[in-house]
């Protein structure tokens, strides 16, 4: 069905304007070479908005044509100069021939447009998108196709250090919003020919582009194909995040634990595309997907893999600790202070009854008001201009801390306490696993006030079952350590040297398993040779003082 005959057929319903549902009532409909119901059509469309152009003219000064953009999204630089002068002045190799019309679209395409994204477009719905999406539309009275002319040039910011993931030893680029840039970010790190990008796009109504990226070869194809089909699934008005994505390909949408790994580092997502991953990357987003995810890559940092392996160990090992204060130190004190005051030494145990002495609550209730407030208080900082925020962090550690503790609100171990679990879960890399944690812990008390011991070691139970049940597009959530595999393990609890992990996780079910040859392997093995030896040179130090001699 044409544009004029659809319109005919809709004269009462087109007299007012039409939403932007480009792709359902005109899904059908092709150009049929009417210049003035184009125009027609175009303007009922996007006739409302102020910044919408529509520029007559004429090919080569005799065939009429039309050009629509809009011109907040466009560079109008190269829409004078690539675009409308081309299309107006016969070149200067053809200046004597006479350009008949059936020749047009031949002479334009291969002799007079010199850009170099151009498509030909018959569908009335890809045309409007085109526009939508910042692209040039040419149409030419006559002709059935027109020219969709690549054009968009929308302000962005410079790529920066990533603000939640900084590191001292690593690169300094992160991923900004438009999709292209993090795109061209991955194949700088990525130069070969392996590295997949497919595209498709979600929301009926924001055309998000949405990037699926991954290795041939080294990517499992069922994996590959269920993330495609969870993707394909999803049919919303618009995707402004990559977090719209996350929650719904998920495998458990109630657990608190994340399943899907975001980072705006692009050589976080190199890695993991190496090792046999999926990325997934959203128009208007800076955060990548990584996909699947089990437990241990939220406490890994990049500082893990850049600096040597003996320091960054020690590290880690400190990072898990502060990730167990983070979540059963407050319960634990709960527990011990209510139920089994004798398990603390007798000098400290006058300690904390001296101090807990003029406080009238029990500690369930004390701590738990002050885990609210530091929640409060946290969440207070984060959303507070930065200059503001840093000051209010500092007074309300200080100033409330003290005020509390004087007033007899509160005890000095349980301020000692709740401080030592705060700057725990800060010390967690991931902050979507951090804030899993920092909620688990409420129960976690709760459950220590009631039952003492005996409830925090039913709550880690609990909190263990469910991590073990948990999988990530099938891999379970706490691979390599269930199911057990020695070479995961190697990269768990400490970082083992580069050499020991010659494979590629087996969890993700690689075709190409090897990471690391063996021959790098061997030459390691073997002792090295001391080329600047002050031994090896001594005969030639000698020989040298005599001829001074």
């Amino acid at each position: 069905m044409s544009i004029f005959n659809w319109f005919k057929k809709n004269k009462k319903r087109s007299t007012r304007p039409i939403p932007n549902r480009t792709s359902e009532p005109f899904q059908d409909i092709s150009l049929d070479g009417r210049l003035d119901e184009t125009i027609d059509a175009m303007m009922r469309l996007c006739g409302g908005n102020d910044d919408f152009s529509i520029r007559r003219f004429h090919v080569f000064g005799r065939y009429p044509a039309a050009m629509f953009y809009y011109s907040t999204m466009i560079d109008q630089t190269m829409v004078n100069g690539h675009i409308l002068k081309p299309f107006m002045y016969v070149p200067l190799h053809l200046e004597k021939q006479d350009i008949e019309f059936r020749r047009l679209k031949e002479v334009l395409l291969q002799d007079s447009i010199f850009h170099s994204d151009v498509a030909i477009e018959i569908q009335f719905s890809k045309l409007v998108h085109s526009v939508l999406s910042g692209k040039t539309v040419v149409i030419i009275d006559g002709m059935e196709e027109a020219f969709v002319i690549g054009t968009r040039n929308i302000e962005q910011r410079a790529i920066d250090q990533p603000q939640t993931e900084q590191v001292i030893r690593g690169p300094r680029e992160g991923f900004i919003e438009p999709i292209a840039t993090n795109i061209a970010l991955l194949r700088y790190r990525l130069q070969t020919t392996d590295l997949r990008i497919n595209t498709m796009e979600i929301g009926r109504r924001t055309k998000s582009k949405v990037a699926i990226c991954y290795m041939e070869g080294i990517a499992n194809p069922d994996l590959l194909k269920e993330v495609k089909r969870r993707l394909s699934a999803i049919d919303i008005d618009g995707i402004m995040d990559s977090g719209y994505l996350e929650q719904f390909i998920e495998d458990n949408h109630l657990s608190p634990f994340p399943q899907v790994q975001y980072t705006e580092r692009p050589d976080k997502v190199s890695a993991n595309l190496l090792e046999g991953r999926v990325a997934i990357l959203v128009d208007g987003s800076p955060l990548a997907l990584v996909v699947p995810t089990v437990f241990s890559q939220f406490y890994q940092t990049v500082e893990d893999y850049t600096e040597r392996f003996v320091l960054m160990s020690a590290i880690r090992l400190a990072r898990l600790v502060a990730l167990v204060f983070s979540l059963v130190f407050p319960s634990l004190y709960v527990a011990i202070i209510s139920f089994n005051p004798e398990l603390i030494p007798t000098e400290f145990a006058v300690a904390v009854a001296g101090g807990r002495a003029g406080v009238p609550f029990p500690a369930i209730i004390e701590v738990l008001v002050i885990e609210v407030a530091m929640e409060v208080l946290r969440e207070a900082t984060i959303r507070l201009p930065q200059q503001v925020g840093g000051a209010l962090s500092i007074v309300g550690v200080l100033v409330i801390g003290q005020a509390a503790v004087a007033a007899g609100f509160a005890s000095p171990i349980t301020v000692v306490i709740i401080a030592l679990t705060t700057i725990g879960s800060f010390a967690t890399p991931a902050y979507n696993a951090a804030l899993a944690l920092r909620l688990l812990r409420f129960p976690l008390i709760i459950m220590a006030g009631i039952f003492g011991l005996y409830g925090v070691m039913i709550g880690l139970i609990l909190i263990a079952n469910h991590l073990l049940s948990l999988k990530s597009f099938g891999v379970p959530y706490l691979s390599p350590l269930v199911p057990g595999n020695f070479q995961g393990m190697k990269d768990l609890l400490i970082r083992g040297p580069l050499w020991w992990m010659t494979n590629r996780p087996s969890f993700l079910h690689t075709p190409n398993l090897t990471k690391l040859s063996d021959s790098t392997v061997d030459q390691l093995k073997q002792p090295p040779d001391n080329v600047m030896d002050p031994l090896k040179f001594k005969s030639y130090t000698d020989d040298s003082e005599r001829r001074q001699e």
